[in-house]
Formats: C-alpha cells, structure tokens, sequence
C-alpha cells in the first residue's frame, strides 16, 4: 500500500471568466495533517471540491493510494473514503446529533427495513467515545455550540468511513480554546492513520498544526514546505508574492472629541436572561476602543444594542451628544455610524443579490443613490467596482451574486462598503473573520487610516493580536460586562486570556488599567494618561 493518501495531477479547472486552478500538482502523505494556504480566491476550496467529487477537472487527475480515480459525486468520494467538512456546516437544525451523524447511512433493524434508533445511538455513542468528543448525542443542532457542530460534522464524516478528512476553514468561527481543541482531535485522527487536508489562510495555525504546507497563489502551486522548516514571514511572501508586514505600527494619536455615548446599557435576552450587565462606555474622534472576549459574553447583544439593531432593555446610546437609543438602525446609519457585522451572511449581505445592489445596502435611500426617489443604478455600479478593486474582491464583477464568492471575499467586500461610507463611527465586529494575511494587512491599514481621520472605532475581534494591536483601549468582556479596560501595551496576551477567562491576574500580573469612559484608575501601577494621548 502506497505511504500517499492522495495525489492531484496537473489538475485545471475553469469558470467562465476565471482559471481557477492552473495545473496543480498536490501530494499528501498518509497519517500526515496537509495544510493548504493561500489568499481569499486562490484556488483553494475548488481544488479540494474536486478532490472530494463536487467538481470534475477539465484537466489532470486524482489518483487515492496509487489508483487513479474519476469522481462523479461526493457519493463516490465518500465511498472511495474521502470525507469533507463545509466551512459553513451542512447540518439540519432540528434534528438531534445521532439523527445528523447517521442521515442517509441510517442502519436498519435486523428484522424489517425500519431504522433501528438504539443501534445509531450505540454506534455514535461509540464514535465519540473513541475520539474524545464530549457531545450529548440527543442534543439538537439548533441548540448546539459552533464547536459542538463542527464535532458533530467531523463525526459524520468518520461514520461514513473516511480516510482523509478534507477540512474548509475549520477554525473560522472557533474560540481560542475550541480551536485548540480541534488540533487535539487531528492528533487523534492521524495516530490512528486518518489523513487531513485542511485549507486555511492563517499562518500561525498552519504552522501550529500541519506536518506539511502547499501554498496556491493565483491558482498555482507556488511551494510546498515542511511546518516545522519554514516562517511566518516566508509563508506570507509565498502567499501574496510580496513581502507582508505582519506587526501593526499604530502610532501615537491625540483623541478629539467624544463621539459615540454608552450610558449604563442593559440588555436580556428572549429568556429574560440578562446578557449585558449595565455597560458604560465612549468612544472619541480618532481613537480605537477595543473589546475582546470569548464569543458568546454578550459582545453581540451590546454591539447589537449600539448599532440600533437591537433595542436595549434599559441604558442609553448616544451619538455626537443626540439620544439615538429607541431609534431605527437606518437612524444610525443617517447620523454616520457605519457597522461591519460578525455573520456576514445574516447581517451583511443578501445573498440572492448582486454585489451592485448590496453596495448600496443601507444607502439606498442616500439622495447620492437615489435622487428623486429613483435608484441611480449607473452610479451604484460604480461604488460596487470601486470597492470591488480598492478591496482586492474576487472574482472582480459587479454582476456576480453574493453567495458566488468565498466567504472571505464577502468578507471584503461587506467591509469595504462599510469602510467606505465616510463613518463618523465605525463599529466593527471581526471585521477580519476568515480573510487572508494580505488583505488581513489591508484592512488594518485603512482602519488605522480612519483613525487618523478622527473616524471613533469600536472594534470587536477575538484575535488578542489584532485588538492589542490597532486599540488605544482594550476592554474585556466576561459573562455580560467589562472586567477591566486596560492600556493594551502594558498588559500581555496571558494577562488578557486571564480576565478573558474572567479571572484578575495575580500579585506577579499586575497591569495599568483605565476606564471604558476613559478616566484613568491605578492598578499594581502608575495611572495612565486619560486624555487619548499615547
């Protein structure tokens, strides 16, 4: 038996319009974790779904342990065990985690065709047990974790025989701690001879994780190294062709005047459970508020509650001195107060529409778009390609529906529209949540470009290296409040996963601490100056 899981062979595939993979050779050791690398559009994702049967080369071959195989379906790569794991999970809300795990491959009772339920139980039961992972199989994916689900797609795929596990993204909507936990599992799956490709744009994770990295670039394959023989910064060059600065210079800036307004806000849940606990906050002209927690600590319900998508159940926001608590979100949008959203999907795009008219999304009554009551749509097709070509959109047309591009594409785009409304605010949630390290270095600039133009940003991201990065405050969120606010220098990544866990740092972790209003407080050191100044 050959030591080679997979091979491709010179494989090309074609759009209209796009060359999406351009002769690509690809070779994956067996009982090995592959990375493959590359920025947003380089190929990637369609590499794999032909790999897995979801798309027939026009061009090259796929050979599984020495044997060339044609894939007409997913079906016959799975039979071929070959199994993959959707960046966006391809689960059925309602039914329970045995039901999902055992969909289509249901076993049978022994006396009669009827599917014998205690039998799928035992049997995922004894999957999970196997691999370690902690699921209640009667749990409903409706009321599951992303971390619960994404176990509960891994399973599905080991239940239907797989051999090599194709993974899409599979840290993109993870926590830290799951995202740790989602490598433990590859080494489970390889110590018992299982084979993982995973397509990933994050560096520190491909090198953390994999044994061997392909990077693709522009569809080719540009290189592939040994995890443990190659850098961060040689794998960002591979990537985008050019030399990447990976540390974030923010700079020293003098902070105007106050903006946007958060006076003791109180939000519950559909439950009556309180989800943020009487939070205060500013933000002023040119500065950075960051806020960084483990999802899930009410950063959605707070950020909802400013942004006007949610109305808060006491408290108040305010922008530029004006009450703007019970008004509507196109309020919001009308006083300069511009949102990227953390589900892209959900709140930032219609997926049916072309990329035209969701640039205009929240501007379509803007009397620059639609003078007389009429939209402009010559002018809205100008702002789509705009923003198209300023944020590196692929593929690069305005016609193209949102739900053809890759979700970091959308990504970029959603975050392009938002930066480009001319924001008096701007409220930003993961606003680089599945794009690659160069675009990742694009959008910090141009958010610290706005900072410079006495834009006031919050910022919510749970990558502790980009809020202590680009934020002149860093507040933490636990269970529905801030723990501290902290001058983002003076404390380190430790310190801040300490009270991210909703613990304060000992006698041995002290650290400077100031207000979310800014006022400054001394804590195990000297006060920090409170005027915005660094």
């Amino acid at each position: 038996m050959s030591s080679q899981a997979v091979r491709l062979a010179g494989i090309t595939k074609r759009f209209p319009g796009a060359l999406a993979n351009d002769d690509v050779d690809l070779d994956v050791e067996a009982g090995s974790v592959h990375a493959l690398l590359g920025e947003n559009g380089a190929g990637k994702t369609t590499l794999m779904n032909v790999l897995y049967g979801l798309y027939e080369p026009d061009e090259g071959g796929v050979i599984i342990e020495g044997e060339e195989r044609n894939f007409d379906s997913p079906r016959e790569a799975i039979e071929s065990g070959i199994g993959m794991i959707h960046q966006h999970f391809m689960l059925v809300d309602p039914m329970t985690v045995v039901e999902n795990v055992t969909l289509g491959y249901e076993p049978t009772g022994s006396f009669g065709p009827g599917i014998d339920r205690e039998r799928a139980r035992e049997e995922v039961i004894e999957l999970a047990k196997r691999y370690g992972f902690d699921v209640d199989p009667g749990t409903r994916i409706a009321e599951a974790s992303v971390g619960v689900q994404q176990r509960v797609e891994i399973l599905k795929t080991l239940y239907r025989g797989a051999e090599v596990l194709i993974m899409d993204e599979p840290t993109a909507v993870l926590t830290p701690q799951e995202v740790e936990d989602l490598f433990s599992v590859f080494e489970e799956l390889t110590a018992e001879g299982k084979t993982i490709l995973f397509i990933t744009h994050k560096l520190g994770e491909a090198m953390r994780a994999a044994d061997s990295i392909t990077v693709l670039r522009d569809g080719r394959n540009v290189g592939t190294v040994s995890a443990s023989e190659t850098t961060r910064e040689q794998l960002a060059e591979l990537m985008v062709g050019r030399e990447v600065l990976l540390e974030i210079d923010r700079g020293p800036i003098a902070a105007g005047e106050r903006v946007l307004e958060v006076d003791s806000l109180r939000v519950e849940d559909a439950r009556g459970s309180e989800r943020v606990k009487e939070i205060s906050l500013d933000v002023r002209e040119g500065e950075i508020l960051g806020i960084a927690g483990v999802d899930g600590n009410g950063q959605t319900e707070l950020i909802e509650a400013i942004t006007g998508l949610r109305e808060p159940d006491s408290g108040s926001v305010s922008l530029d001195a004006v009450d703007v608590t019970e008004t509507s979100r196109r309020a919001h949008t009308d006083r300069g107060m511009a949102y990227v959203p953390e589900d892209r999907q959900e709140r930032g795009l219609v997926m049916d529409f072309d990329l035209v008219r969701n640039a205009i999304l929240g501007s379509q009554h803007d009397p620059s778009f639609a003078a007389r009551g009429r939209i402009d749509w010559e002018h809205a097709r100008e702002h789509a390609a705009e923003v198209i070509e300023a944020y590196d959109v692929r593929p690069p047309d305005p016609d193209a529906r949102a739900r053809a591009l890759s979700g970091g594409n959308q990504q970029k785009f959603v975050v392009g529209r938002e930066f480009e409304r001319d924001p008096r605010v701007l409220i930003a949630s993961h606003p680089t949540r599945g794009v690659d390290v160069g675009s990742t270095e694009f959008i910090h600039e141009r958010l610290l470009g706005l900072r410079r133009e006495g834009v006031a940003v919050v910022l919510v991201s749970s990558k502790l290296e980009e809020v202590r990065g680009l934020a002149d405050r860093l507040a933490v969120m636990y269970e529905g409040e801030f723990v501290d606010v902290v001058d983002p220098e003076e404390v380190s990544e430790e310190e801040i996963g300490l009270l991210m866990a909703g613990e304060q740092p000992g006698e041995g972790g002290e650290h400077a601490t100031v207000s979310a209003d800014g006022r400054g407080e001394e804590r195990g050191g000297k006060p920090k100056r409170t005027d915005g100044t660094r």
